[in-house]
């Protein structure tokens, strides 16, 4: 275990737990939501406005910062958190992400991956090693072992090979690992082969890390594909560490997977949509060009207390987008963010209460997830 790094679990609730993460800089309450940081902020949001929606952990790329501006910029700038002047945890990617989203940029073998910058065109080369060494260079409190992400549907070879090289990367990573203050997790590859999974998992749990991520969902997959996976596998990730799934979800997807066990969750969803005027609310989903918002004085949720609630209409907001101007993105995905978190926090009460099912059953059809309000 990671020199300042712990994690218990404090209440259940059926296979949902409420727990808390301990990391050098500051606890983290489960289940949490990460916002994306990809290049070390989180888009058009400053620190004190992230900080204002009740995030504790924001995550950055390593491949994104390897490009700009290095790792070892990074380093000399003293780290992440001082870098973003964010003195709460961080949590980087190793890269893997990448591996599926830029395929047509990269040429992949058992040594690590070969891409082709996507902005100069230069080469970058990423292995378990130096993906490892770049994130001991930017000072994240969790770290991840690089794996390969396949898209799905996949052809059997296809996630066979994938799960096959992802542990060998996996022990690699574990022995170029040099930092004791940084906890490593290890990710779970398989796509919807439970018997993949399974395999995988036990490999990584031999090779032992401080936290182990469930990756290769939401790519491609029917999301009740997805739920239903997750409830047959997440129990059997070990109990007494942290599960994270990677690059999850919709308001209705962190519900679902919180009852099967899950921890910690990230995903663009809240800052992309809110940069193209999709918002999140405990009614449905709203589009602020939609015309019925011209002259509406009302906020974007009755229920949210965030800053554009309190401060803004949905007219103002409709203005902001249609006329381009920045300020729209901004309150917008402030607003998103926020309700995030207070999803996150509305699910860890109901845990300690003893009642997540019951609240799991009310969770509204909405949620972020259905048809919005302005199409139904």
């Amino acid at each position: 275990m990671a020199d300042g790094f712990a994690f218990q679990v404090r209440t259940r609730c059926g296979k949902a737990r409420r727990g808390v993460i301990n990391t050098p800089h500051g606890n983290i309450d489960t289940p949490a939501f990460m916002p994306i940081g990809t290049r070390a902020a989180v888009k058009g949001l400053t620190p004190a406005q992230i900080a204002e929606t009740g995030t504790q952990i924001v995550l950055a790329n390593t491949y994104h910062l390897m490009l700009r501006p290095g790792t070892e910029v990074v380093e000399r700038l003293g780290g992440l958190q001082r870098l973003m002047a964010w003195d709460r945890p961080v949590l980087t990617d190793s890269g893997g992400y990448q591996v599926f989203s830029l395929a047509e940029l990269r040429k992949i073998n058992d040594e690590g991956v070969e891409f082709r910058s996507h902005i100069d065109g230069a080469t970058l080369r990423l292995s378990p090693e130096s993906s490892i060494a770049a994130q001991n260079q930017l000072g994240a409190d969790i770290i991840m072992a690089f794996d390969e992400c396949p898209p799905l549907p996949a052809e059997p070879e296809v996630l066979d090979e994938a799960v096959r090289r992802t542990i060998r990367w996996a022990r690699r990573c574990r022995i170029a690992h040099r930092r004791t203050d940084q906890a490593l997790y290890g990710i779970v590859q398989g796509g919807l082969d439970l018997d993949l999974r399974r395999q995988c998992l036990e490999q990584l749990v031999e090779a032992g890390f401080d936290g182990y991520a469930i990756g290769g969902l939401s790519v491609g997959e029917p999301r009740e594909a997805m739920w239903s996976l997750l409830a047959d596998f997440v129990d059997e990730l070990p109990a007494e560490q942290p599960r994270y799934l990677m690059g999850v979800g919709t308001p209705r997807d962190l519900v679902e997977a919180v009852s099967t066990g899950v921890d910690q969750f990230d995903c663009v969803l809240p800052t992309r949509n809110g940069r193209k005027g999709y918002v999140f609310t405990s009614r449905g989903t709203l589009r602020m060009r939609n015309a019925r918002h011209r002259e509406s004085d009302a906020p974007l949720d009755s229920a949210c207390d965030c800053y554009t609630c309190r401060r803004f209409s949905r007219g103002y907001l409709r203005h902001l987008f249609m006329s381009g101007e920045v300020l729209g993105a901004t309150l917008v995905s402030l607003h998103n963010i926020t309700f995030y978190q207070s999803l996150m926090r509305q699910m860890r009460a109901a845990i300690d209460a003893g009642e997540f099912e019951t609240w799991r059953a009310s969770f509204p059809a909405g949620g972020g997830s259905s048809p919005s309000e302005d199409e139904s």
